[in-house]
């Protein structure tokens, strides 16, 4: 789904306080302060996380799934793998 660092990330790139994105999705400023602490897949029911999603796509933000290719043309930023990251994934059991 998405992250709370990919949440973190698109304001960053959009320019915007939680504040703002919170009325752009029509959430509650706690529910984006909740989402944002999520320690990785960000918590919150689904109804919220779509209106965050939409929100973020209107103002022109791409979510880029793990493994998945952008298909936009635009300008952004990527997390890569850490070596340890790297070395889990491909141990076998």
């Amino acid at each position: 789904m998405i992250v709370a660092a990919q949440i973190r990330a698109a304001r960053a790139l959009l320019g915007i306080d939680q504040r703002r994105l919170a009325e752009a999705a029509g959430l509650s400023l706690p529910t984006i302060q909740r989402m944002e602490a999520s320690d990785g897949q960000v918590r919150g029911n689904l109804d919220s996380v779509m209106k965050l999603i939409e929100a973020l796509d209107r103002a022109g933000i791409e979510l880029i799934g793990e493994g998945q290719v952008s298909a936009g043309g635009g300008r952004g930023v990527r997390l890569k793998q850490t070596a340890s990251e790297a070395r889990g994934a491909d141990a076998t059991p």
